[in-house]
């Protein structure tokens, strides 16, 4: 009770075949699969933009503190 069996999804399929056809069920198989492609190509762009733009980050932060030592010693250089 509650459970579905081979026969019955058989069933299922046959009326699904039926009422579409096999053409238009190949299209629809095409199109999920390069929605799918495209999704994944898309999650992997994202993931690399991401990892860019925390390098970029981390050598701006890194470079930032440098830059402020060098423009103190500059400005007390010039006060002599």
């Amino acid at each position: 009770m509650g459970s579905i069996g081979i026969w019955q999804l058989l069933v299922v399929l046959a009326i699904i075949v039926l009422l579409f056809g096999t053409k238009k069920l190949r299209g629809i198989g095409g199109d999920l699969g390069g929605a799918v492609k495209g999704f994944k190509k898309a999650m992997s762009d994202e993931k690399s933009t991401d990892k860019d733009a925390a390098e970029q980050i981390q050598k701006s932060e890194s470079s930032a503190p440098s830059e402020s030592v060098n423009t103190e010693k500059t400005k007390d250089s010039n006060k002599v």
